[in-house]
């Protein structure tokens, strides 16, 4: 079963659960896919719904920390538990053994000698922990690579 047509499953079960938070956020979801494939005129695969997923996450984590700074910890909470519903879609998190790994793999495969390569080595590394790792995480640790090299 493709990533889309889990997420449609999902949404047919929080429906019939009148599960209203997970069903606006999974509807959230369901609409930035098909707004996608509409701009694009394509059928997304996982990969790039994956990155929707990505991307909507990221906003989440955005929205937490203006909502914590501004002191609406009630808003805060609320996209707290739709990032919630949008991890589980995540594959699993690789761990920071793992994604250390990673790295050092990509800086050894590009060659690369020092901070002015980082883009080399994330070319490199991104497609292989997209979705997997925090990229600015991974970016980072990139640029610690470099610094020592």
């Amino acid at each position: 079963m493709s990533l889309k047509q889990q997420i449609t499953e999902d949404m047919k079960n929080a429906m019939r659960a009148r599960e209203t938070a997970r069903l606006g956020t999974i509807r959230l979801l369901t609409a930035a896919i098909k707004q996608k494939e509409v701009d694009e005129r394509i059928e997304l695969d996982d990969k790039q719904v994956l990155a929707i997923i990505e991307k909507m996450i990221k906003q989440r984590k955005d929205s937490i920390s203006q909502f914590e700074a501004g002191g609406r910890q009630d808003l805060a909470d609320i996209e707290k538990a739709e990032m919630v519903i949008l991890s589980a879609y995540m594959p699993s998190a690789l761990s920071d053994a793992e994604v250390q790994a990673a790295v050092a793999a990509a800086v050894a495969e590009s060659g690369a000698t020092g901070p002015q390569d980082m883009g080399k080595v994330m070319a490199i590394v991104k497609p292989r922990l997209a979705g997997r790792a925090d990229m600015t995480a991974v970016s980072a640790l990139v640029k610690a690579a470099l610094a020592k090299g």
